[in-house]
């Protein structure tokens, strides 16, 4: 069944590689020999985020690192931006035949990672992500639906019309409260001004509205899930991990004590080394 699937997805490559010949939509670093490990970045941010456990991993595995259209300087897409690069990656990792590759995802790369292996196409060796949900907008959202989730909004309005200099405040804070390591928070910062903002505003929409909580009932490789602790500490971490992968059956979690949401800047030598126990 799986070979047959997969034919018909080359078909479907093949049938719109005409259509797709201008869409760049991701840039693609690839580093090492070895098992292959696809490095998936979190939302604004560019391959370089993997930079520290790139630079162990690739002594052992073959390291895809992503940075996706409209961030760092890959041209922006036409929207909707997730599923288009949800359907990239599908087409690399068929071309590349990557069936049988660890995903690993951070933030928004991690919620990719999942989604991608709710499809019964692949073998996946293992999935790692790094502070990702399977549904953002039911942690964001009371009484969360998807359909209710649009591009047309006020907040997307107030978004895309906000000036350099308010648009840039709103990024120091955010930095500011997504890393306990203040010597990366310019980094994080300049990531985000440096993005597109129709695929800042648009492509954040597109993250809220997936929701793969019932879904990943259908993944069957094993996920691993490092889960960060700051700001609202490790019984608020459980309770929403707990509820949003509840229907996710082969997983384990490891919660990372004084980390905010960039653990890999936050704990980087535990990261790493974790990283490299969960791949042999």
């Amino acid at each position: 069944m799986k070979t047959i699937k997969k034919i018909v997805l080359i078909a479907i490559i093949l049938f719109t590689i005409s259509l797709n010949a201008q869409e760049k939509r991701f840039k693609v670093d690839v580093i090492g020999k070895g098992t292959p490990v696809l490095l998936f970045p979190g939302f604004t941010c560019t391959g370089d985020v993997w930079k520290g456990v790139v630079g162990e991993l690739s002594k052992t595995n073959e390291c895809h690192i992503f940075t996706f259209a409209g961030f760092g300087g890959v041209p922006a897409i036409e929207k909707p931006w997730l599923p288009k690069i949800k359907e990239g990656l599908e087409e690399y990792i068929a071309k590349n035949n990557l069936e049988k590759a660890t995903l690993i995802g951070h933030s928004l790369g991690g919620s990719l990672a999942l989604w991608l292996a709710t499809e019964d196409l692949y073998d996946f060796n293992k999935i790692i992500v790094l502070d990702a949900l399977p549904s953002v907008g039911a942690l964001m959202m009371p009484n969360f639906k998807s359909e209710h989730v649009v591009y047309d909004n006020p907040y997307n309005k107030q978004m895309l019309e906000m000036n350099a200099e308010n648009f840039e405040k709103q990024a120091v804070q955010f930095a500011t409260g997504m890393s306990l390591n203040k010597e990366k928070h310019n980094q994080i910062k300049t990531w985000i001004l440096e993005a597109d903002r129709e695929t800042y505003v648009y492509g954040y929409t597109d993250l809220m509205k997936l929701d793969l909580r019932e879904d990943v009932a259908k993944i069957k490789a094993p996920v691993f899930i490092l889960g960060a602790t700051h700001p609202f500490g490790e019984e608020n971490a459980k309770r929403t991990y707990t509820e949003q992968y509840k229907n996710l059956s082969n997983y384990r979690i490891e919660y990372v004590k004084d980390s905010a949401h960039f653990i890999m800047y936050d704990q980087p030598e535990y990261l790493i080394k974790t990283i490299k126990s969960e791949l042999k």
